[in-house]
């Protein structure tokens, strides 16, 4: 229950954090990735204000035994750059491009009571079953 209680507390904080820095804002998310155009840089802000948060506070709670309510970290281990990884990544990356969404803000937008979230929210899905129906049937070919 704590645990339920920690995660509904961080996402609603992440929620309000995205609205307040406006990253639910497909115009200005657009118009940052825009580098060779009109290029709005005020997101530059809140990029170095996470990068920031992160690498002080990873410093310290990576050297707790265990996170505050579970039994240990889950942090990734695999270290190598395969083609599944470039894939996922261009692939995020142009449609972050197109959308003006990623999937927290995409979420977080839903508020908004817009049209453009809900069509990226559906179409977020989609990919997602989408991905998991091909990694099925040809496990061993997308490696």
């Amino acid at each position: 229950m704590k645990q339920n209680l920690v995660a509904l507390i961080s996402g609603v904080l992440f929620g309000l954090g995205l609205g307040l820095s406006q990253m639910i804002d497909r115009e200005r998310v657009i118009g940052f990735l825009d580098v060779t155009g009109v290029w709005d840089r005020t997101l530059l802000f809140v990029l170095g204000g996470a990068v920031g948060v992160t690498v002080i506070a990873f410093r310290f709670v990576l050297r707790l035994p265990h996170p505050l309510y579970a039994e240990k970290f889950y942090v990734p281990t695999q270290k190598n750059i395969d083609r599944k990884l470039i894939l996922g990544a261009v692939i995020f990356g142009v449609g972050w491009g197109i959308a003006g969404y990623c999937p927290g803000p995409g979420l977080t937008g839903l508020v908004l009571g817009i049209w453009n979230p809900v069509l990226f929210v559906i179409a977020m899905i989609a990919g997602s079953l989408t991905y998991k129906w091909f990694s099925t049937r040809f496990e061993g070919e997308m490696e």
